[in-house]
């Protein structure tokens, strides 16, 4: 699902909204949920999943090209952790 077809669902299932209110409303907690991992919180969402970020060391890759090694530099990438809510409807 991509996001326009999220704004598309929300919209026709609130029909007392209109679609750009709909559209200012997931943006913003799509912009929330970035700047707080951004800012290096947790964002929890209770039965979805928790977001987070992880911090990759630097360490010694390869060059699958030319085979030769590079150096690649540490840096945080976001995680996704289920919750139990969510993998049990998904498992049932």
């Amino acid at each position: 699902m991509t996001k326009s077809e999220l704004i598309a669902r929300l919209a026709e299932a609130n029909p007392h909204l209109y679609h750009r209110d709909v559209e200012r409303i997931v943006t913003t907690i799509f912009d929330e949920t970035a700047a707080a991992l951004a800012r290096g919180d947790r964002v929890e969402l209770r039965g979805f999943g928790a977001f987070s970020v992880k911090e990759r060391a630097a360490r010694i890759g390869r060059n699958p090209r030319t085979g030769e090694t590079v150096h690649v530099a540490a840096k945080y990438i976001p995680y996704f952790k289920t919750g139990k809510q969510l993998r049990e409807k998904l498992n049932s």
